[in-house]
């Protein structure tokens, strides 16, 4: 398989807190290096797992430089908001804390149009050096970046190199990768769709699920890289549990990977408000599924 600028299988980490609602830095080092062991490649911080708009730009910032210090895989700094004035400013700092580069989220909230999606993204782009993943995951922004405007922004700002999609727009997620090849390292940011993203051209996947499954992601991508397709279907199906656990309507990203995570014990605690803590009964789940994943490893 060709070689990755940010590797295969990234973890969409959780930030963890403590009692008080501060951010355990200790905890974060730890989890890092724990998601490391168990298989990731690449990390990405305060993204929607992360919790990132539930974050200040300070706590970001020394979170980004905590992980990149802790880990020697790529580290991806979530810096971008709705404001591309205040994504580009706070992008323009991340550098200096150490991380690899940069996940770029279309706008939410502001629903702007296609030329003022490719304007934001590309104000974020000529802020930093750092190479760039973009993020479409319009279930949370309220847009879809189209494929023109994902190839636009690519062939105008050489750094914005890869892009998680999160759509679930196979055909042009194809589209965009058949056009621009190996310009866009396109990635599945929806764990249910790794199988059918690497079909079509995908490296790996940014994931949420990772957290507690990343030997099994890695190994899908790799049987999926060695043209072993019954592998990487087998090893699909050992994971549906874990995507459909990982988010629902009752519990929503990141709920229950914070509980997968107290169940293998770290101590990542609950999630801060709007999302506010989960009952026990979603702790006593997690445990269910990380016990069933363990028991199919054999």
């Amino acid at each position: 398989m060709a070689s990755t600028r940010f590797g295969r299988v990234l973890t969409a980490m959780v930030t963890p807190f403590g009692a008080d609602g501060s951010i355990d830095f200790d905890v974060a080092a730890a989890l890092a290096r724990f998601l490391v062991e168990e298989g990731s490649d690449g990390l990405v911080l305060a993204g929607s797992t992360g919790e990132g708009s539930a974050l200040s730009d300070d706590e970001k910032l020394d979170l980004f430089a905590c992980v990149a210090r802790a880990v020697t895989v790529p580290v991806l700094a979530g810096s971008t908001s709705s404001d591309t004035a205040h994504s580009a400013n706070l992008t323009s700092r991340v550098a200096a804390t150490g991380v690899a580069g940069v996940l770029a989220t279309t706008p939410a909230y502001a629903r702007p149009s296609q030329r003022g999606i490719a304007g934001h993204l590309g104000a974020v782009a000529d802020s930093t050096d750092l190479p760039i993943m973009l993020y479409d995951i319009p279930a949370r922004t309220g847009r879809k970046i189209a494929s023109a405007t994902t190839i636009e922004v690519v062939r105008a700002h050489h750094n914005v190199v890869a892009l998680k999609d999160a759509s679930g727009d196979l055909p042009a997620a194809a589209h965009t990768k058949a056009v621009l090849g190996d310009e866009l390292d396109l990635y599945s940011g929806d764990d249910a769709l790794l199988l059918p993203f690497l079909a079509i051209g995908a490296v790996g996947i940014v994931s949420v699920a990772a957290h507690w499954a990343g030997r099994e992601f890695a190994e899908l991508v790799r049987c999926a890289g060695d043209g072993d397709w019954d592998g990487a279907r087998a090893l699909n199906e050992r994971l549906f549990s874990s995507c459909a656990f990982e988010s629902s309507e009752a519990a929503p990203n990141p709920q229950p990977a914070k509980a997968a995570m107290r169940a293998l014990g770290l101590a990542v605690g609950q999630c801060r408000w709007p999302l506010g803590p989960a009952d026990e009964a979603l702790d006593q789940a997690a445990q269910s599924v990380i016990a069933g994943l363990r028991s199919l490893r054999g």
